[in-house]
This record gives C-alpha cells, structure tokens and sequence, in this order.
C-alpha cells in the first residue's frame, strides 16, 4: 500500500469512534492484515444479498447505503463516510450482506477478510471486542433512524438525518452532501416536503443550499430543531 494511503488510513483508524478505548496496536493489526483497494464513483462496494464474509472500513470518500423494499424498490438508508464500517463477521452475525454501499466519489476502502480477522485473532482475541464495538455503532445508528421515522414530525426528522450525515470540514462549516431527493428517500418524505423545509432552514439561517450538498451554518440551531 502507499504511504500516504497507509497514513491516512491510520488516521482514520485512530478516530472512528468503534476503535475508542482499544490499543492503537489493533487498528496496526487491521492494516497489516488488510488491503486498502481504490474504488470508483458508481462502483459498489457491497451488494445486499452477497455472501462474502469479511468488512470494509471507509478510510476515504463516500458510499450511500441502499435496501431492498416492497416492489424490488431500492431505497436509500444512509451515508457511510471515513471510519464508517461495512460488511460483518460471521462470528456475530450470520447470513448474507444487508445493505448495498455504492461509491459516490473517488474512495478509499480497507478491505479486511473474515480470515484475516481470524488470523489477527491467534495472537490478539481483543479485535473480537473491537469488531462487536463496530457492529453495535451500526446497530445503533439503525435504530435511532427508525426511532425518528416513527416519532418526530417531518421538520425534526429532516434535521436529524442532517446532523447525523454531517462531515466535518477543518475551518469551514459542516457538509452534508445529499440531494433533497436522497435526503426524501432516507426520510421517508417526498421531495417537496423536504424543499419547504430546507427552504426554512435556510432562511432561519440554519444551512446553505448548494447544487447536490448544504453547509451547516448553525448546528447548534439545527440541534434545537431536531427535539
């Protein structure tokens, strides 16, 4: 692997928030037994249904996740940026891959095989821990989706999502890079009733409206109309 992939990749390691409180030496462990793989925009990085074991860890870039509903619709759950993790082990749970992950710019995946994880296991059964502590980030992730699909009302919802899709940028404003479409699909809500309302959020000058992404202006704002 590149040095400079390989350093971001430790970086990105040292801040995902499932590797917190574990030694800097299995996040070592993971890059030594990985493979970092570059993919391109439109490429997925996993289907919904596949039965290859094994994660994937977003070092760079963006993936939108997709499941299948009723009809043969596929329809946009969420956004997976750096540290997110996707894919599982069958240690905790078994069965085919739930979602499908599509690339939406130029990214960066470390690529970790279910046989790897094994192998890091024979001298360090701790990555098991940190492997759960990313499985259960994501479960929480779903379930505080579906808390807000079932109890807040359209305007609180949309600020939600916003806030837990948001990528910092160093000395800049929050990005979230989602069209109203996406943001309808992962809502539950039409286009149109996702326009008023980041129409008011602009004018309440809580973002700012750009061509396929917004900025957050005032997340603490933002925050305040999620509740």
């Amino acid at each position: 692997m590149k040095r400079e992939e390989r350093e971001l990749a430790v970086r990105v390691l040292a801040h995902a928030e499932w590797m917190q409180g574990f030694a800097p030496v299995l996040a070592e462990a993971l890059l030594a037994h990985g493979r970092l793989v570059r993919i391109r925009p439109g490429e997925w990085a996993q289907g919904e249904g596949d039965e290859d074991r094994g994660l994937f860890v977003v070092i760079d870039g963006v993936f939108h996740t997709y499941c299948t509903a009723s009809g043969d619709r596929d329809v946009m759950i969420g956004v997976a940026g750096m540290g997110a993790v996707l894919g599982h082990a069958t240690r905790f749970s078994g069965g085919p891959r739930l979602v499908t992950a599509i690339c939406t710019e130029p990214g960066l995946l470390l690529q970790i095989p279910e046989t790897a994880l094994e192998r890091i296991a024979e001298r360090r059964p701790e990555i098991w821990r940190v492997i759960a502590s990313s499985a259960y980030a994501n479960l929480r992730r779903a379930m505080q989706m579906m808390v807000e699909a079932i109890t807040l009302a359209p305007r609180q919802r949309i600020a939600a999502r916003l806030i837990a899709s948001a990528e910092p940028v160093d000395g800049s404003p929050a990005m979230v890079r989602l069209s109203q479409q996406a943001l309808g699909e992962m809502t539950g809500l039409t286009r149109k009733t996702v326009n008023l309302h980041l129409a008011a959020f602009e004018r309440e000058g809580l973002v700012s409206l750009r061509y396929g992404y917004l900025l957050l202006r005032d997340p603490g704002g933002l925050r305040r109309a999620a509740v």
